[in-house]
């Protein structure tokens, strides 16, 4: 089963999107819903309205799953939907119950968060396999979104269970960013034993580069921080490469940390 929720867990529709993504893709048929009422705060997550051929319809916040068939013999149980407002236990309860209903072995949960990354970078990804980050370094102590909630009710009930966030570049708004999806989806496809199709998000991934780009061509004063995100980027994953090599690699690393911090603009280093 993999699930992903709008909202506070959707930094520019990344999760969401990977389910649109499967949907558009594969043979797809909604199979279940979760009743709306004692879940949502309705001036918080607002009910539509929208005319259909004449007629006055209003939407209201639910949460849907659809069976995918990816394969003949595979296929994924995905779930979507608004973040809930309250009765989280209960929610999570609920879709764990349906996930049973169809034979769920293994639960992933999707999502995506503003971080100061640079565009110019691949984006940063936390994975969790059965509730161990991937990442020895990944140590995540603060707020936490429903995908948390449900992968720990998912793990406590004996599913395997993996999560996968992306991170992305808060400076560009909340709009929507492809190449966000494309490598949840690609980290989803690798976690799997079938490959997704992710070739079709490749170009639209370019695209977002480029527009980027086009933006911080325009904008000086943006673009002298990006260009400190990537020296940091790039100390980052230089300090990974060297910590796996041993102490004198790891002295030069300290010196060249050193040698960075001393070359950064007086104001940028009172700001820090």
């Amino acid at each position: 089963m993999v699930c992903a929720f709008d909202g506070w867990n959707d930094a520019c529709h990344c999760a969401t999107d990977v389910i649109h993504q499967l949907v558009s893709r594969y043979p797809s048929t909604e199979v279940a819903h979760i009743n709306r009422d004692g879940y949502y705060d309705y001036q918080v997550s607002r009910p539509i309205q929208c005319n259909i051929q004449g007629y006055r319809r209003i939407l209201w916040p639910q949460t849907t799953f659809y069976d995918i068939a990816v394969s003949d013999t595979f296929h994924i149980l995905a779930e979507m939907g608004p973040e809930p407002n309250y009765g989280w236990i209960e929610y999570c309860q609920e879709s764990l119950r349906i996930a049973r209903e169809y034979e769920v072995s293994h639960v992933y949960t999707l999502g995506s968060m503003f971080a100061d990354c640079p565009h110019t970078r691949p984006l940063p990804m936390d994975i969790m396999v059965n509730g161990e980050p991937v990442d020895e370094e990944y140590e995540h102590n603060g707020p936490i979104g429903i995908p948390q909630v449900l992968d720990a009710s998912a793990e406590e009930e004996g599913y395997a269970t993996t999560s996968l966030w992306v991170s992305v570049p808060k400076y560009l708004g909340n709009n929507d960013c492809a190449l966000g999806t494309a490598q949840l989806l690609q980290a989803l496809s690798r976690s799997m034993p079938v490959n997704l199709m992710t070739e079709h998000l490749e170009n639209r991934a370019e695209q977002w580069r480029s527009h980027a780009d086009i933006i911080l061509r325009n904008t000086p004063d943006l673009t002298k921080y990006v260009e400190q995100l990537e020296r940091e980027y790039d100390m980052r994953e230089q300090a990974r490469h060297i910590t796996k090599q041993g102490s004198p690699a790891v002295e030069q690393l300290v010196s060249d940390a050193e040698e960075f911090l001393r070359g950064l603009p007086h104001d940028f280093s009172e700001t820090k």
